[in-house]
């Protein structure tokens, strides 16, 4: 009646429900949340209606028929398509092509070869039932796990017999009380007019609703988080009109987690203690075990500080023999606050780890954590080595980088630990649970690597904002970073030619190395801040003038390729120079691009050289007046390659440094430069190398204008400082709703895990799940099983999968000994034999060292082979064979031998 949105949520132990009412018309500005759809014309058709065809080398188009899109930068078409605030209705004829809706373009004079497509955002409006309406008749739902298909529909019915239950008895049914497990029963069948308790699965359908009642009175953190996130994205919806909202009922549980029968009282007594929800849905002893749990949790980020509040609430490891291990090496940022909510802004420089651990036993002094600083990988198995795996029960990642995650995957699988693993994108989110020998490991399978850019397109043919802001990072990092280390390593000589002994690994490179030493320490040395304000200015003429002058030189705008067809066009744009203008702003970005470049490089290499930087504009445009900027001449003979397997041909071939008639000669060029030891004047001069840093607006204004300038001569869009830093930045969008779904569903895995059921799972019981908030969806499924290998040994199948390994516990036994092991228990020959990438014996090895080699532990062979000493904590060698049956001299694949040799 007062036109208001309406979200509901209800937590039941591991049952959850939300319900939403947004009313009769509610208009949603962007349904799903994903950025416009954008592609690049290679066609537009001069037709009634006019048909379009995108380039396919940068993909399909990804519209629908219905979408609308708008043009930029169109070339052709007698100017038709020129004005971008127009937009146009679709219809897709194809992944490549589609046909705009009554456009008539059939009287112009040419078709257009180029140009952007951008999708536009066409707000919907959804209809909703009122709560009352709903629970009569709930229609379609929200599913959350389609193995659980009509598992909606019973948890809806169970909850409204919860509802009468309270109208009736004015109170929920009590702990593990089995007559008002029953009672809720008995109030289900007389609502159940659609039959639902009916059937074969009629007692599976009953239980779930005896272990709704059994944790009624319960709020579980795990399942509060989960449903917090949901409805928190829905509270934002109701208010923004941004992303499509849940249309009725959704319900979520983790009825697997729950021991099947009712618990003896004395399990679910309740004391008034902190823990008495757990304790009312898993039982006295399974919150002592989960409180005597020993936790490693890697990363304390935004996942972190989540997963660490809810283990806090949860009481694990907060038992006499529980601990929780917490290490990340990062600092807080003030970026960090919008959702890493552990963290306030007195917190800002400390390390995340330390600040997460004492703000989570603020929550629960009993909890024992141990913070670390440190990275976990190869370099850090002296801290999280054997000793320390072995203390612990499973490990929970909140990591924000495959490599990483791969690394811990690697740990659990040779530790034979679960692994809890989660990550968010924005309003996506999944989690992936991993059950020693019961499911695939992390690894297991992988997403496929990103496409890279071809090195011809970012130096000579960018037609992406994406490319241009590439070009200008390693600008960034070629100037103001490894050109200053150059010269440091030059200064730091002791003389010009223990320098070029320093370059013997460099050999392409060790001229253009050289030649920038020459010009950074020696005429290009500024002095004071308007030397530098003028090698800025010289910086823009160069890349933004005569670079595109030369280029256009060898490839004038009429070229045309041996086919016969242009070679500006499709992807390559053809491009034009710029001519500086301190006060010229470009119509996308709205970014002063000439002065801000100027501005930025010239305070950057101040930085560089230790000279005090200003943004004073008044000072830096006199120094731009006393700036003499000389003429640009083409160079004949220059070679520029079209493709990188030009480029690759030029390089063989000798011509990788452009046909430049320079004196390449090392010592040659560095004649001219004073040594070291005049040029430090005895004294510690040296450079000040720059690093970028997304999050210093200095950096992201040069990235950012040297990024504009590029696309402005290719005729590319530009994007602001806030865009350009999150493509620059590789920034991954992350916000508190989702972070908070995941960290609960995890938890709710946990309980799994920690055998809260009091009875072994099997694979169905535990579930991965993957959610868009802003569709919104979520839908758990069940893990893969791991992939097996078929093995014969001593005419027996033997199927392993990457959890075994064959494991020796004989103490540190000679190579012979080990060999005959092999031999004598397994019917095999052991041709080959390997410790990482150290070849330990094989069949075609020098005799007289093999013979050497079956003498010694194999410890020892190992340090012979590989040059390194074993750490001292190390217990094991994991070991890659060959082998052949000896009855059947057939090869035998194997998996890893786990060799204990301490």
């Amino acid at each position: 009646k007062v036109n208001s949105c309406f979200v509901y949520s209800l937590s039941m132990g591991v049952f959850g429900q939300v319900f939403c009412d947004f009313g009769p018309s509610f208009v949603v500005s962007d349904k799903d949340g994903e950025s416009p759809a954008q592609s690049q014309v290679e066609t537009i058709l001069p037709e009634n209606p006019a048909v379009v065809k995108v380039l396919e080398d940068q993909g399909r188009h990804g519209l629908e028929t219905g979408d609308h899109v708008t043009f930029g930068r169109v070339k052709g078409l007698d100017g038709a398509l020129n004005d971008p605030a127009k937009s146009y209705e679709v219809k897709v004829t194809g992944l490549y092509t589609f046909e705009l809706v009554g456009l008539d373009l059939s009287k112009c004079t040419e078709p257009a070869t180029q140009g952007y497509i951008t999708q536009v955002k066409q707000p919907v409006t959804v209809s909703h039932k009122t709560y009352q309406d709903s629970l009569e008749d709930p229609g379609e739902m929200m599913m959350s796990d389609f193995a659980k298909f009509d598992r909606p529909q019973l948890l809806h019915l169970g909850y409204r017999a919860l509802a009468a239950h309270l109208d009736a008895k004015k109170a929920l049914p009590s702990a593990g009380c089995p007559k008002g497990a029953q009672a809720l029963v008995d109030m289900a069948q007389e609502l159940d007019k659609g039959k639902i308790l009916e059937g074969d699965e009629k007692e599976e359908k009953e239980g779930i609703l005896r272990r709704l009642s059994f944790g009624a009175l319960s709020q579980l953190s795990p399942m509060c988080a989960a449903l917090g996130g949901v409805v928190a994205q829905e509270a934002l919806k109701a208010c923004s009109g941004k992303f499509t909202p849940i249309s009725g009922f959704f319900f979520l549980d983790a009825d697997e987690s729950l021991p099947r029968s009712a618990l003896p009282p004395s399990e679910v007594e309740l004391t008034g203690g902190r823990y008495d929800s757990q304790i009312a849905v898993f039982g006295k002893t399974a919150q002592e075990k989960l409180a005597d749990l020993n936790y490693f949790l890697v990363g304390a980020g935004a996942i972190g500080c989540e997963m660490l509040k809810n283990w806090a609430l949860m009481g694990l490891g907060c038992g006499p023999k529980g601990k929780i291990h917490i290490t990340d090496m990062d600092r807080i940022e003030v970026s960090n606050l919008s959702r890493q909510f552990l963290f306030r802004d007195g917190d800002v420089g400390g390390f995340k780890s330390a600040t997460a651990a004492d703000a989570a036993k603020g929550m629960n002094p009993e909890m024992k954590v141990t913070a670390y600083q440190e990275r976990v990988g190869p370099d850090t198995e002296a801290l999280f080595g054997d000793d320390f795996y072995d203390t612990l029960d499973s490990v929970c990642t909140a990591l924000d980088n495959v490599e990483a995650r791969l690394y811990v995957d690697s740990r659990c699988v040779f530790y034979k630990l679960p692994l809890l693993e989660s990550g968010t994108l924005g309003t996506k989110g999944n989690t992936q649970i991993v059950v020693p020998h019961l499911t695939e490991n992390y690894g297991a399978t992988r997403d496929p690597p990103e496409k890279s850019v071809p090195v011809c397109t970012l130096k000579n043919f960018p037609n992406q904002i994406a490319h241009t802001l590439q070009w200008a990072k390693d600008h960034f990092e070629g100037t103001f970073k490894l050109e200053a280390e150059d010269c440091n390593a030059y200064l730091e000589s002791s003389s010009k030619e223990d320098y070029l002994d320093s370059l013997r690994d460099s050999e392409g490179q060790k001229s253009d190395r050289i030649k920038s030493v020459v010009r950074a320490l020696g005429s290009g040395r500024p002095q004071t801040f308007e030397d530098c304000v003028a090698w800025a200015r010289l910086e823009f003429e160069r890349m933004f003038g005569d670079q595109i002058k030369q280029l256009l030189h060898n490839f004038p705008e009429d070229q045309v390729t041996s086919s016969g067809t242009k070679f500006w066009s499709g992807s390559k744009r053809c491009p034009k120079p710029l001519a500086f203008n301190p006060d010229h702003k470009c119509e996308d970005a709205e970014m002063r691009n000439h002065l801000d470049f100027v501005i930025a490089a010239s305070n950057l290499r101040a930085s560089v050289y230790g000279i005090e930087g200003s943004t004073d504009e008044e000072r830096i445009q006199r120094a731009l007046a006393d700036v003499i900027v000389p003429e640009f001449v083409p160079i004949d003979g220059v070679k520029i390659a079209a493709s990188d397997a030009e480029a690759k041909e030029n390089e063989e071939a000798g011509n990788s440094s452009g046909g430049r008639d320079e004196d390449d000669n090392p010592e040659s060029l560095l004649s001219s430069l004073p040594s070291p030891s005049e040029l430090s004047g005895g004294m510690s001069f040296r450079l000040n190398p720059v690093d970028f840093d997304k999050d210093l607006d200095d950096h992201m204004l040069f990235v950012a204008s040297c990024s504009n300038l590029r696309a402005l001569n290719y005729s590319i869009p530009t994007e602001d400082m806030h865009r350009s830093r999150a493509v620059a930045g590789r920034i991954i969008p992350a916000i508190a709703t989702t972070t908070a779904l995941v960290s609960g569903l995890i938890c709710l895995e946990l309980y799994k895990v920690a055998g809260m059921s009091g009875t072994e799972l099997g694979l169905d019981a535990y579930k991965n799940a993957f959610a868009n908030l802003a569709v919104p969806f979520v839908t758990m499924s069940e893990p893969t099983p791991p992939a097996k290998t078929k093995a014969m040994l001593k005419g027996k199948e033997w199927n392993w999968t990457e959890w075994d390994k064959i494991e020796l516990n004989m103490g540190d036994i000679t190579l012979r000994e080990f060999v005959d092991h092999f031999e004598k228990e397994y019917n095999l020959e052991v041709t080959m034999l390997s410790y990482g990438v150290a070849l330990l014996f094989s069949f075609f090895a020098n005799p007289q060292k093999v013979k050497e080699r079956m003498k010694m532990p194999m410890s020892e062979v190992v340090r012979s082979v590989s040059k390194k000493d074993l750490p001292p904590d190390q217990l094991f060698l994991i070991l890659d064979l060959v082998a052949a049956d000896l009855s059947t001299d057939e090869e035998v694949e194997l998996p890893s031998v786990k060799f204990r040799f301490r």
